[in-house]
C-alpha cells in the first residue's frame, strides 16, 4: 500500500481565500513533514491579496512537496474537493489556512501512519486532539476523545459512548484517501459549514479507527469574519440549515451497521439541530423564530421516527422550551455550554 520513496503517506489540503495575512504560519508548520507529505495549497479564486503568488512561491521553493492549485471561487467545500481530486497520498487531511499544527506531534503522527500502513490492518480514520486556540484566552480548551481506545486499531463497537460535546470534527480527523473516493464524497459549492459533511458522510464506510491522544491541530478562533463567529453564523443560518438537512437526508439513506456508530451519528444530527435552533433564537426576530419552527416541522414531515428521537433528546427539549422565558433558558444553557466546551 505504501511504497516508501515515491508515494506520499499524507496529502494535506489548505483551502485559501484571501489568506495572505496568515497562510504562511499554516504552511510553515506543515513543511517539516518533508518528502512524506504533499501540501496542496488551494487558491480558491483569491482577488484581494497575493494569496496566489504566495502559493506559487512555496511550490517553487519546495518542489515535490508543495503544489499550488488555482481555481475559480467555489467556496471552502470546493477547495476541499480540489485537494481530494489532486491528492496522491495514502491519507488525506484538511488544514484551514488560519490554523496550524504542532510540529513535534505532526512528525510523530506521520511515523505512526507509516507503521499502520505497513501493518496487517488498513486504518480508515485516524483521530487526534485539537486545541481551541482562542485569541486572548489564557486557558486553551482541548478536544480529547476519552471514549476511544488509545494507540491501537479498533472498531466502532469497541468505542465507549461519546460524551455530549465531544464530536469528531474536521480538525481531529485524517481519512484514508481512497475511502473518501469510494464513498463519492463531494462537498457542495458556495456553502459554509460543509466541514460537518466532510466528517459525517464517510462514517458508515469507516471500519477500522485509530486514536492518538496528542494535541495536534490548533484551531484558531478570533477573526471577526470567521464562519464560527456568532454574528456571522446568525447571518448565514440558512447555509447551516441547508447542511443540516443534507446530513439528515444522508443519514436516512444510509445503512449503519454498528449500534455505537448509529448512536454517535444521531448525536451529531442532534448537535446540528441544536446549533440551528439556538442561532435562530439568538437572532430573536419573528422571521428567525418562524424558520426554527419550520425546520422542526420539516424534520417531522421528513421522518417522524427521527423527529421524535431528536425532538425528545436533551438538546431537542432544551431548544424548544415554550415562550420568551423558555427561549431565555435555552440561551442561558447555550452560554453555559460555551464556557464548558470553549467553542465560539
Amino acid at each position: 500500500m505504501y511504497g516508501g520513496e515515491n508515494v506520499k503517506i499524507l496529502s494535506i489540503a489548505i483551502p485559501c481565500y484571501n489568506s495572505a495575512a496568515y497562510m504562511r504560519r499554516c504552511i510553515d508548520s506543515l513543511l517539516p513533514g518533508g518528502e512524506d507529505v504533499e501540501i496542496l495549497i488551494v487558491d480558491d479564486g483569491s482577488t484581494k491579496d497575493n494569496t496566489a503568488e504566495i502559493a506559487d512561491e512555496y511550490e517553487k521553493n519546495y518542489p515535490g512537496i508543495v503544489k499550488a492549485i488555482h481555481q475559480e471561487n467555489g467556496g471552502h467545500g470546493e477547495a476541499v474537493n480540489a485537494g481530494l481530486r489532486n491528492a496522491t497520498g495514502v491519507y488525506y487531511k484538511v488544514v484551514d489556512s488560519d490554523d496550524w499544527v504542532d510540529v513535534d506531534v505532526y512528525l510523530d503522527i506521520i511515523k505512526t501512519l507509516k507503521e499502520l500502513v505497513a501493518g496487517p490492518q488498513t486504518v480508515d480514520m485516524f483521530i487526534s486532539n485539537f486545541v481551541y486556540d482562542k485569541a486572548g484566552a489564557k486557558h486553551k480548551k482541548v478536544m480529547r476523545y476519552k471514549a476511544f481506545p488509545e494507540n491501537e486499531v479498533f472498531q466502532w463497537d469497541h468505542a465507549k459512548k461519546l460524551h455530549i460535546g465531544r464530536y469528531i470534527l474536521m480538525h481531529s480527523v485524517i481519512y484514508r484517501t481512497m475511502l473518501l473516493r469510494e464513498c463519492n464524497l463531494e462537498l457542495p459549492k458556495h456553502t459554509f459549514y460543509v466541514d460537518n459533511l466532510f466528517v459525517f458522510q464517510p462514517l458508515p464506510y469507516v471500519k477500522n479507527l485509530y486514536y492518538k491522544n496528542v494535541n495536534f491541530y490548533h484551531y484558531f478562533i478570533g477573526r471577526e469574519d470567521q464562519s464560527v463567529n456568532e454574528s456571522v453564523m446568525i447571518s448565514r443560518i440558512d447555509q447551516h440549515i441547508r447542511v443540516a438537512k443534507i446530513m439528515i437526508q444522508d443519514y436516512l439513506g444510509m445503512e449503519v451497521e454498528s449500534r455505537n456508530l448509529d448512536r454517535y451519528m444521531l448525536q451529531y444530527l442532534d448537535m446540528m439541530m441544536c446549533i440551528a435552533s439556538i442561532m435562530l433564537i439568538r437572532d430573536g426576530s419573528e422571521e428567525a423564530l418562524r424558520k426554527k419552527e419550520a425546520l422542526w416541522k420539516w424534520l417531522e414531515d421528513t421522518d417522524q421516527k427521527l423527529y421524535h428521537r431528536l425532538r425528545h433528546s436533551v438538546f431537542g427539549v432544551w431548544m424548544n422550551l415554550p415562550g420568551k422565558v423558555g427561549r431565555g433558558l435555552s440561551v442561558a444553557g447555550y452560554k453555559a455550554a460555551q464556557k464548558i466546551f470553549g467553542f465560539n
